[in-house]
């Protein structure tokens, strides 16, 4: 389960659609109060920041709409409450573009 904090446009095409698909699995886990994965890490960094998680979701929809991708899958604008900031890191910035670089994908890192 990841999240990058990296600028969608940077990613590639299969990192841009799987983050999509695990911020709607945090979204899930936060907004139902699911207890699967309740403690994990990249759960842990989005409580209290569904208002930036939120946002990010956002970020990652315009670019897959940049890239001709189809979006049916919107968040409830009301639930985005908290922080609307991320500041928590499970990987700094820095680790999370060597861990790109290092899978060899398309990603302009």
């Amino acid at each position: 389960m990841r999240i990058w904090d990296i600028p969608p446009d940077k990613l590639c095409r299969n990192h841009l659609l799987g983050e999509h698909r695990e911020v709607h699995a945090v979204w899930s886990i936060i907004t139902n109060n699911k207890k699967a994965y309740s403690n994990h890490p990249e759960i842990l960094r989005w409580k209290g920041k569904l208002k930036a998680l939120y946002m990010r979701h956002e970020k990652l929809v315009c670019e897959m709409t940049r890239r001709g991708y189809k979006h049916h899958t919107p968040l409830d604008s009301e639930l985005a409450t908290g922080e609307s900031e991320q500041t928590e890191f499970v990987a700094t910035y820095e680790e999370q573009v060597r861990i790109l670089r290092e899978r060899g994908c398309e990603c302009r890192v």
